[in-house]
């Protein structure tokens, strides 16, 4: 079993910055992978990047490339999400999820967190 939980989330205006975290408990190890997801109101859940557990592999969508860069702290079991030049485009709940693999497909993750909201006024 594995357990995710999201912090960091808020308002902010755009081309500003927000950091998010992904408290990731029960089994860590090197097989696991976590990816974030967003989904804005209305539309299908995306996916925004994911990374390895040593933080060696890294997967972006191109719409975040340049702008997001995720992170892992083994020690603090934690994986961050840093955003800035956030656009209005951006807003939306935030989720982490854990995967054995690193991979951009929602099926491939079998725990998910309850997610974080991002808004991003212009």
């Amino acid at each position: 079993q594995v357990q995710l939980v999201e912090s960091g989330g808020g308002f902010v205006q755009a081309g500003g910055s927000l950091r998010l975290s992904c408290v990731v408990s029960g089994r860590t190890s090197d097989d696991i992978a976590v990816g974030w997801f967003r989904q804005a109101p209305g539309k299908e859940r995306e996916f925004v990047v994911a990374i390895s557990w040593s933080g060696r592999t890294t997967f972006y969508t191109e719409r975040v490339k340049g702008r997001f860069t995720v992170s892992t702290d083994n020690a603090k079991s934690t994986v961050y999400l840093q955003m800035r030049g956030l656009k209005p485009e951006d807003t939306a709940v935030y989720t982490c999820a854990a995967s054995s693999i690193v991979t951009k497909r929602p099926q491939e993750y079998d725990y998910w967190g309850q997610g974080t909201q991002v808004t991003v006024s212009s």
